[in-house]
């Protein structure tokens, strides 16, 4: 049985939650959209084996909590367990299946969508006409986490009133998808920077030490890379720099700050790596705009 045959309503089988909640569209024309409310529970076992069939299509996950589990290779061969963080997501192609090991509970958005379906909304939306994207493991996407949060509810609905808000947002997935993750191969006739898996150790460390004062050296060490090979393979996958993407993410988790009254602006820039406030309101201007105190004061009014 493929994917795609029951993807309108058990993709939850694949996980061992054949119940769970699915919400399906057809956002342009023919192509369906699906999006999966996963709740599993390992309820006292080690872990559960999860493979999903090759179909030509992509699978999504946001992670709605913290998540750990292993990929499983194609010979049956298991990574390590890695952690994937709330917020983040993991784009597969389904061209050869895919398979992971769960190692703890699951709070997720699952989205199945297929070739034909990115086919159909680049050419009604403002979207590259690439249909192949780089995949990805733990890669924190603001606007999935924020699109997601708008699908929630409709879980709890199920009206029929839902289904056109529901297409624009299948559209805007899509769209997104194909801004942000079009493979950089296609798009430009190559294939380089570095592994996923290269990628995700670089930016895990980004992540981690995002307030401190590193260096790209360590960054690049995390990438089993030289400094200068991680500058350059990670500027073919990610589209920025190291710098500039350390800054946007910096960028973004002072937004999550300034959304709380009870951080001093000093205290933000702080928490997100800035010398001073000084440094913090020039570097939040040149990315937004707008000052953090005034973006501060739209937000909480």
């Amino acid at each position: 049985m493929s994917l795609r045959m029951i993807a309108e309503e058990k993709v939850g089988v694949f996980f061992g939650e054949p119940e769970s909640p699915c919400l399906v569209a057809r956002p342009v024309h023919a192509a369906k959209f699906s999006v999966t409310r996963l709740q599993c529970r390992l309820d006292g076992r080690a872990s559960r084996l999860v493979r999903l069939p090759a179909d030509d299509a992509y699978f999504l996950m946001l992670y709605l909590d913290d998540a750990l589990h292993r990929d499983v290779a194609g010979d049956g061969t298991e990574c390590e367990v890695r952690r994937y963080r709330e917020g983040s997501v993991c784009l597969v192609d389904l061209t050869h299946g895919a398979s992971i090991r769960l190692v703890s509970d699951l709070d997720s958005l699952a989205f199945y969508m297929p070739r034909d379906l990115f086919r159909e909304v680049s050419k009604v939306a403002n979207a590259p006409r690439a249909t192949g994207l780089r995949c990805r493991r733990g890669e924190d996407d603001d606007v999935m986490r924020n699109l997601g949060t708008a699908l929630l509810p409709f879980f709890d609905e199920q009206g029929r009133g839902q289904n056109a808000v529901l297409q624009h947002i299948a559209i805007a997935v899509c769209a997104h998808l194909l801004h942000s993750y079009t493979d950089p191969g296609e798009a430009r006739g190559g294939v380089a920077g570095l592994s996923v898996w290269q990628e995700k150790a670089a930016k895990d460390f980004m992540i981690e030490h995002f307030a401190e004062d590193f260096s790209f050296a360590a960054a690049a060490a995390a990438a089993g890379l030289s400094k200068r090979d991680f500058i350059n393979g990670f500027s073919d996958v990610a589209g920025l720099t190291p710098s500039q993407w350390l800054m946007r993410h910096r960028i973004v988790r002072a937004k999550q700050y300034l959304t709380s009254r009870a951080l001093t602006l000093s205290e933000v820039a702080k928490r997100c790596g800035f010398s001073d406030v000084d440094q913090f309101d020039r570097a939040f201007r040149r990315a937004t705009g707008t000052s953090p105190s005034d973006w501060r004061g739209r937000w909480l009014n």
